[in-house]
């Protein structure tokens, strides 16, 4: 099942995907800007002699045609930054951009990909079927995925596989379980119209800071009340903007937040919930409700066949101790949108490590990795396609 001269061809590429990873890290684009980093990428592989697109507005697919036929299998790696600043001022890689940041890994998926596809190319006309390449844009916002399946990135696709580092768990550990892996995530707003009015005058007014303030601590009763306690969900609000001065009573208020969950029926029985709270609130008081749900990302469900596969794969390409099973996690990730598609898996790579001080939490401005789990990363792209690919 492994490739050996894969692994040794990664291994030799060891250092140039270092240098890949920090070169982008320091050089930081944010959703939808990727414009040099979709050029980097676009540069790399026409020196590989790979066939590819680029996508629009950003991104770049890209297929890997064997030397015999068969299957497709796709290979997922996300390329954005975030807009937070580098606190590792330090480092000799850090983020030139101020207030630009890749303080979630991307920087290490595209290097690890672009790895992946080197060794993968020389390898090629022992490949029975296509390996496909989806360098993504705009996974920090759950935009790009969309966009690149309806541009036709997972066409004729038989199987899809990506990667996430994670600074939670130990280098090098490998995390695919079956089943549930990211929640669904979705955006709310909620806005309250009262009657405002002055400070002094209360009774003459509907205040929106009471009804949104009501609001806020009795719709956590949905998740506590409402659902059954064996389906986890999370329902966050993370903003809320009520009020003008200090003696004006408020007549609008504005909440947003996010409500997290993996089962479907759970997802929808908290939007109707949600939606039920704010205009009962609403007309406890006498304002008036308006809610706006948007549907983000569904949740990440691993296929069983590709989750075991990619547990087989890593335990040989690494050792059995490798292989490592992280509890699901209440953030989004929109790598579900091609498993909407075609089946396949998402697996986690572990960069967590005390002494090089990578164990900060991702989207955190200290937010590092260590370099050591990006050979590794590499090599299970590449050897879960090869293993796709011939099984």
């Amino acid at each position: 099942m492994i490739n050996e001269k894969i692994k040794q061809a990664i291994q030799q590429y060891s250092e140039e995907l270092t240098a890949i990873r920090r070169k982008l890290h320091s050089e930081p684009e944010l959703s939808w800007e990727e414009e040099n980093t979709t050029a980097f990428v676009c540069d790399y592989l026409e020196n590989l002699g790979i066939s590819y697109r680029s996508a629009v507005p950003t991104g770049v697919i890209a297929t890997i045609e064997g030397g015999k036929s068969g299957k497709t299998v796709a290979l997922r790696g996300d390329m954005d930054a975030l807009s937070v600043e580098e606190l590792n001022k330090d480092l000799p890689y850090a983020s030139k951009t101020e207030g630009k940041m890749h303080a979630c890994g991307h920087d290490a998926h595209t290097a690890m990909l672009l790895i992946a596809a080197k060794a993968l190319n020389e390898s090629k006309e022992d490949l029975p079927g296509n390996v496909r390449l989806l360098f993504q844009p705009a996974e920090e916002v759950a935009e790009g995925a969309k966009a690149f399946v309806k541009q036709g990135a997972v066409e004729g696709v038989d199987n899809v596989f990506g990667i996430h580092i994670w600074s939670q768990m130990p280098t090098n550990k490998v995390s695919c379980p079956a089943g549930p892996s990211f929640a669904s995530a979705d955006l709310f707003t909620v806005t309250f119209k009262g009657r405002g009015g002055h400070g002094a005058l209360p009774h003459a007014c509907i205040d929106a800071a009471i009804v949104a303030s009501s609001f806020v601590m009795n719709v956590q009763t949905i998740v506590s009340r409402t659902v059954d306690t064996l389906n986890p969900a999370v329902l966050t609000v993370g903003k809320m903007t009520v009020g003008t001065r200090f003696n004006v009573i408020a007549e609008n208020a504005v909440i947003e937040g996010t409500v997290r969950c993996f089962d479907p029926e759970t997802r929808d029985h908290i939007e109707t919930q949600l939606k039920h709270y704010a205009e009962q609130v609403a007309a406890m008081y006498g304002a008036t409700a308006k809610v706006d749900y948007i549907r983000g990302t569904q949740a990440v469900n691993n296929d069983e066949y590709s989750a075991k596969l990619v547990q087989k794969v890593a335990a040989e390409a690494f050792g059995a101790d490798a292989v490592y099973f992280e509890k699901p996690t209440m953030g989004g990730e929109d790598f579900s949108e091609y498993m909407a598609e075609v089946p396949g898996s998402f697996a986690l790579v572990g960069s967590g490590n005390p002494e090089k001080d990578t164990e900060w939490a991702h989207h955190h401005g200290k937010f590092n990795i260590d370099e050591d789990a990006l050979v590794t990363g590499a090599e299970l792209y590449a050897q879960y396609a090869w293993a796709y690919l011939h099984e």
